[in-house]
């Protein structure tokens, strides 16, 4: 039995537009690609959860890999913005906060610091690409945060069609922004 369907199928959903995603990206910025993957498996792996099997080795390989793919936005973007030291700093402090982030989740599983993770990534792409003034990736940042908000917020169309699904599905167009920001020539 389908425990939470329409969960399972919006994180699924988040899951097939990741891979794409990242897989059309893989040539043009390996890492956001490579964190788009992540992201895809962290979808799937959670839609899993959600809707068919609640166990502590499924949501631990959830959480880990939402860590990959934040590190793999963070630092594709840090590619895609800087050149020498300053590119250098950022791809250490994103493997840094990657090693920090998931041994502390390998002892703790509230996903508040999944958000937490999230939530800082969200703020260094954003000053990234800032500093190069992309609109597209300060429109997938922003699209992020509001997509944070609604699932923070508790917010549900529906019953059947609660807050997770409405971030699942908002996150979706943060991710085609995304996209389009990192496929505009500069």
């Amino acid at each position: 039995m389908i425990s939470e369907p329409m969960t399972l199928a919006t994180d699924y959903l988040l899951g097939g537009v990741s891979a794409w995603l990242g897989w059309r990206l893989r040539e043009r910025n390996r890492l956001w690609g490579l964190g788009l993957l992540a992201l895809a498996l962290a979808a799937f792996l959670g839609g899993t959860w959600h809707g068919l099997v609640q166990n502590d080795v499924l949501w631990k390989a959830t959480t880990l890999a939402a860590g990959a793919a934040s590190f793999g936005m963070v630092a594709g973007s840090a590619v895609a913005t800087t050149v020498g030291t300053a590119r250098t700093l950022l791809l250490g402090f994103a493997a840094l906060k990657l090693a920090v982030y998931s041994a502390w989740m390998l002892t703790h599983d509230d996903f508040i610091w999944v958000v937490a993770d999230t939530g800082l990534s969200l703020a260094l792409i954003g000053v990234l690409h800032l500093w190069r003034f992309n609109g597209w990736m300060l429109a997938g940042v922003a699209v992020s945060v509001a997509a944070g908000a609604v699932q923070a917020s508790g917010f549900a169309l529906h019953r059947h069609f609660n807050h997770n699904d409405l971030y699942h599905v908002i996150q979706i167009a943060a991710l085609l922004l995304f996209y389009r920001g990192l496929s505009v020539k500069r």
